[in-house]
This record gives structure tokens, C-alpha cells and sequence, in this order.
């Protein structure tokens, strides 16, 4: 809320690269179920890498297996991260 007493979203301060690298541990989502599209593409790179992954992961956990398999595949150039919420 602000000083109005009026509910606000975002932040009276700037964050770094609007929030795009936050630890998916810190996500307001992180604890729910991952996301088909999330389990569509870490299950492409997980056969890729050979590999198997427990299917109940949230979006969290799906989002750091997915980009420590992203770097381990090579197919991502960068810092990895997948915007996966």
C-alpha cells in the first residue's frame, strides 16, 4: 500500500533486470506444480541428456533442472535462464 492508503504493485526502487535472474526458490509461484510447458521442454532435454526426473517436480525444481541442463547441452548461450514463472 502506499502512503494513500491506495494497494500498489511493483516497487518504489528499481530491481536489477526486472527480476529475471531471481532464484526460482524465490518465486511467489516456485511451489506449484511445474508447468506443461515446463514439462514439455525438460522432458526433451532430459532424453537428450539421458536422464530421468521425478514428474511431480514444481515449478521451482523444473526450472533449475532445466538450466543445468541447458548448460550442460550446450543449447543455451548466456546466463541460462528460462523465465520459467
Amino acid at each position: 500500500m502506499d502512503n494513500n492508503g491506495k494497494e500498489t504493485i511493483g516497487s518504489p526502487t528499481p530491481e536489477p533486470d526486472a527480476g529475471l535472474n531471481r532464484d526460482p526458490e524465490d518465486w511467489v509461484t516456485g511451489d506449484e506444480p511445474m508447468t506443461a510447458a515446463q514439462r514439455s521442454y525438460l522432458d526433451t532435454l532430459a532424453r537428450e541428456a539421458g536422464e530421468e526426473l521425478p514428474a511431480d517436480l514444481s515449478k521451482a525444481e523444473a526450472s533449475k533442472h532445466i538450466d543445468r541442463l541447458q548448460q550442460r547441452s550446450g543449447r543455451v548461450s548466456g546466463d541460462g535462464n528460462d523465465a520459467g514463472d
